[in-house]
């Protein structure tokens, strides 16, 4: 651990149970109570479940509030003052969104199109990265699994949007953007596959969508798709749409700071001593890194790190601004008193960390 100031345990799994602790997602409540989730992936799981946890004290301590059944790779994000979650109902399923009034502790059921049942036509999938809030909608990344082949080169990527202060429940008040598929010629034949995007607001005042790009060597690349006004048209071009990007096979989550004018991301950056690993398989080193324009990252500085990179990560890391500070969860896979993980991937704690003043925060990697 090298920058992160504060590390908390939220949840621990041992690895014999093969449940693995997986989405991470974290918001601030209107009341200033923290709420996280994650889910649970593996062999001894279904797959399709989701747990709540509340903090009462900036993150110190946490307690868990309430379990979802048919819940999976799920977003939390508060609008007019009402938590949601948004995600599948379970491993390639349907995409569903629900609301809490009382910050999570009990939720509505998506049993109709009516009540948060949004897609149900196809296997979908998404990650914990930002449901935006700009130019009066309100913006999700998804990707469909109905492309050819297996995991990677199945995903398709699009966009959910609905007006600002609709009834966010309602299947019929949202926008789904055209379907865009993988093309395998794309980046010199490098490009595996898109997924996991995170939606940003853009200096020009329109909405772009960067999703992590699976490649099987460096460097590492993000995909900037591009966004029509009402959410109806995405648009790639792969001449100018990879960027390269610091962990960009690794899912990351970005969020714009009005305060500094930079795009900000936690993201797994492979220091060039690791680089005789495939980057997909490499997650020990978390990054702080930022952006003026979204095509050059910076990276600022090295959060968390462990030297061991085969049962070692540090991943999927969600997080929001806090004043001066930065607050993340972290999808961990660390040592603990039963052996530890299996591998650097099945993580076994769901870990909270501030990074205090993270603006002015830099060892430069």
């Amino acid at each position: 651990m090298l920058r992160a100031d504060s590390v908390i345990n939220v949840n621990h799994l041992y690895a014999c149970g093969q449940q693995y602790i997986g989405s991470p997602s974290i918001e601030t409540l209107p009341d200033g109570r923290l709420v996280c989730s994650h889910d649970l992936f593996g062999p001894g799981s279904s797959c399709n479940t989701t747990l709540i946890f509340h903090s009462y004290d900036a993150g110190l301590r946490w307690r868990h509030v309430s379990t979802i059944v048919n819940q999976f790779w799920s977003s939390l994000f508060v609008v007019n003052a009402v938590l949601y979650i948004m995600g599948t109902s379970g491993e390639g399923g349907h995409l569903v969104i629900r609301s809490s009034r009382d910050g999570g502790c009990t939720w509505t059921q998506p049993e109709s199109a009516e009540t948060g049942l949004l897609l149900n036509d196809a296997r979908y999938h998404c990650a914990p990265t930002p449901v935006l809030i700009h130019a009066n909608r309100v913006w999700k990344a998804v990707e469909d699994m109905m492309g050819p082949g297996e995991w990677g080169t199945c995903f398709q990527s699009f966009v959910m949007s609905a007006p600002l202060g609709c009834d966010l429940l309602r299947a019929n008040h949202w926008t789904k953007s055209n379907v865009l598929p993988r093309d395998a010629s794309w980046l010199n034949g490098r490009f595996g596959g898109w997924l996991e995007g995170n939606v940003v607001p853009c200096r020009d005042g329109s909405v772009a969508n960067l999703l992590r790009v699976h490649t099987e060597n460096h460097p590492e690349h993000a995909a900037i798709v591009n966004l029509s006004e009402d959410g109806a048209t995405a648009v790639f071009n792969p001449d100018r749409g990879f960027v390269p990007f610091p962990g960009g096979s690794k899912k990351f989550t970005i969020r714009y700071d009005p305060f500094s004018t930079y795009y900000w991301t936690l993201c797994n950056y492979v220091p060039p001593r690791y680089r005789n690993r495939l980057p997909v398989e490499t997650r020990n080193t978390l990054c702080l890194a930022r952006s003026r324009n979204l095509r050059k990252w910076e990276i600022r500085s090295t959060l968390l790190h462990h030297p061991e990179p085969v049962y070692h990560g540090f991943q999927y890391a969600d997080w929001q601004y806090a004043g001066r500070d930065l607050i993340a969860v972290i999808r961990t896979s660390d040592d603990d008193n039963a052996g530890g993980p299996h591998n650097n991937h099945d993580a076994n704690f769901l870990q909270f960390a501030r990074v205090k003043d993270f603006r002015s925060v830099t060892d430069g990697g």
